[in-house]
C-alpha cells in the first residue's frame, strides 16, 4: 500500500475507535450501545463480537467497559447456564449463539489480562448449558431458525457458524479432546439422500466444494456460502492449511463471477452466496419484505464479517489480499446512510450498489474494523493465533 492508502486506513481506524467511545455507554445501565443512535440497547452477539476490537485497541476505557459487559452477563446468566440475548435483561433468552460468544469473549478477556479465573463459575455453568446443545451428545451443537445472528434466515441443525465459535471457546478454555472431537465431527461430509444410515454421523463438508455447508442435519442441508462461518473455520484453524488456501481462492473466483453478472458492485464478499431467490425452494415469503437477494442476510455485505474475512486472509498467510480487502472495506465503511459523519460504520450494504443500509455507527462494523486493521499491520491473529496453534500435551 502507498502511503495516501496507509494515511486513509489510520484515519478510518481513529474513526473506528471515534464510534467505540461514542457508544460506549447507552441508557440501559450505562451499558455500551450496539449502534449511534438506532439500537440503543446492549445486544449480547454484538458486544461478544466487539471484545476483538475493544483489546486489539488496548483502549483502557473500552476494556473497562468490556469487563462490566462481561460481569453483567454472567450476574444475568440463567440457572442451567444460558446467557441471555441482552446484557441487561435476563428474560431476553433463546439464542444460539450468544453462550458461545460469551465463552469466547471470556477466553480473549482472560488471555489479554492474564486472568486466568475471571468468571470461573459463570464460564463453568455456560459450558455445562452448551453440552446440552448436542442432539446426538457429540459436541457438535445443533439450533433452531433465526436463533443465531440472522434473525432473517433459516440455519436448522448444525450450523457452521455456531460450531466455529464452539471450537474456538474449547481451545480457549483448554478443552482439547472436545476441540479435537469436533474438528473430525466437522470434517466429515453432510448427508443429501433419501434417507439416512444407521450410524453414519452428518458432518458439514461438501463434496467437490472448498467450503464449509452452512447447516446440516441427517439428511438435509444448505450448501449456500456462508462468508462468517467459513472465514471462523480458517481464523480458529478447523480448516487446514490447504483448504484455507483453496476456500480462499474459491471465494475470490466466485466474487468475480458476481461482479460480472452485475450482483456485486464492491471488491468484498458478499455474506451469503449465491442468493435465494423468489423461485427457489428455501425461498421463504418474509424474504420479500426483509431479505431479498444482495440485501441483509441474502447476500448483503457487512462490514463486521469482512473483518473476520481480512483476518482470516491473514490467518491464511495472504497478507497482500489482506492489504488490499482491508483498503476496499475502508472505502466502503465511507459511506453513511443518515449522519453527517466522513465514517458510517454502517450495519450493511447492499451488494449490487454498496449502498450504505441499517444503522450507522455500528458498534461491531468499527470494533471489528479495528481488529482487521491490528491483523494485517501485525501480520497476525491475535488471541486466534493461540487458538489454531494450541498447546502440545504434556507427555504422561
Amino acid at each position: 500500500m502507498d502511503k495516501r492508502d496507509l494515511r486513509l486506513i489510520e484515519k478510518c481506524r481513529k474513526a473506528a475507535l471515534e464510534v467505540m467511545l461514542h457508544n460506549v455507554h447507552g441508557p440501559y445501565h450505562g451499558l455500551p450501545r450496539t449502534a449511534g443512535w438506532g439500537y440503543p440497547e446492549p445486544y449480547t452477539r454484538d458486544m461478544m463480537i466487539c471484545s476483538l476490537g475493544v483489546l486489539a485497541s488496548e483502549n483502557k476505557k473500552l476494556r473497562k467497559s468490556l469487563r462490566r459487559v462481561l460481569e453483567v452477563a454472567a450476574s444475568n446468566q440463567t440457572r442451567l447456564g444460558h446467557i441471555p440475548s441482552l446484557i441487561h435483561d435476563p428474560q431476553d433468552r433463546g439464542a444460539s449463539d450468544c453462550t458461545p460468544l460469551f465463552l469466547a469473549a471470556v477466553g480473549f478477556y482472560r488471555m489479554a489480562t492474564d486472568e486466568t479465573d475471571f468468571l470461573k463459575p459463570a464460564v463453568r455453568r455456560a459450558l455445562r448449558w452448551m453440552e446440552y446443545q448436542s442432539p446426538g451428545d457429540r459436541v457438535m451443537v445443533a439450533q433452531l431458525p433465526t436463533s443465531d445472528w440472522r434473525d432473517e434466515q433459516w440455519v436448522i441443525g448444525y450450523g457452521l457458524f455456531v460450531n466455529t465459535i464452539v471450537y474456538t471457546y474449547l481451545r480457549l478454555h483448554d478443552r482439547h479432546e472436545q476441540a479435537n472431537e469436533l474438528r473430525e465431527l466437522m470434517a466429515r461430509f453432510s448427508i443429501k439422500a433419501d434417507r439416512q444410515h444407521r450410524h453414519v454421523h452428518e458432518g458439514l463438508v461438501l463434496k467437490h466444494k472448498p467450503y464449509y455447508a452452512l447447516w446440516s442435519y441427517k439428511v438435509y442441508r444448505c450448501d449456500r456460502f456462508d462468508l462468517l462461518g467459513n472465514s471462523m473455520a480458517i481464523l480458529s484453524g478447523i480448516a487446514a492449511k490447504s483448504r484455507s488456501r483453496e476456500l480462499i481462492k474459491w471465494i475470490e473466483a466466485e466474487c468475480k463471477a458476481l461482479q460480472k453478472n452485475e450482483d456485486l458492485a464492491v471488491d468484498l464478499p458478499p455474506n451469503f452466496f449465491p442468493y435465494t431467490r423468489p423461485d427457489d425452494p428455501d425461498w421463504i415469503p418474509r424474504y420479500r419484505k426483509y431479505n431479498q437477494p444482495g440485501e441483509y442476510h441474502n447476500g448483503g455485505i457487512w462490514p463486521f464479517i469482512c473483518g473476520f474475512y481480512v483476518a482470516a486472509l491473514v490467518a491464511a498467510g495472504r497478507y497482500r489480499l489482506a492489504e488490499k480487502k482491508l483498503l476496499a472495506l475502508t472505502h466502503l465503511v465511507r459511506g453513511a446512510r443518515e449522519a453527517p459523519v466522513d465514517f458510517g460504520f454502517n450495519e450493511w450494504h447492499r451488494a449490487q450498489d454498496g449502498t450504505a443500509q441499517g444503522q450507522d455507527w455500528q458498534s461491531w462494523s468499527a470494533a471489528m474494523y479495528l481488529y482487521a486493521a491490528a491483523c494485517v499491520e501485525q501480520r497476525r491473529t491475535p488471541f486466534f493465533d493461540q487458538v489454531r496453534h494450541p498447546p502440545e500435551p504434556e507427555a504422561p
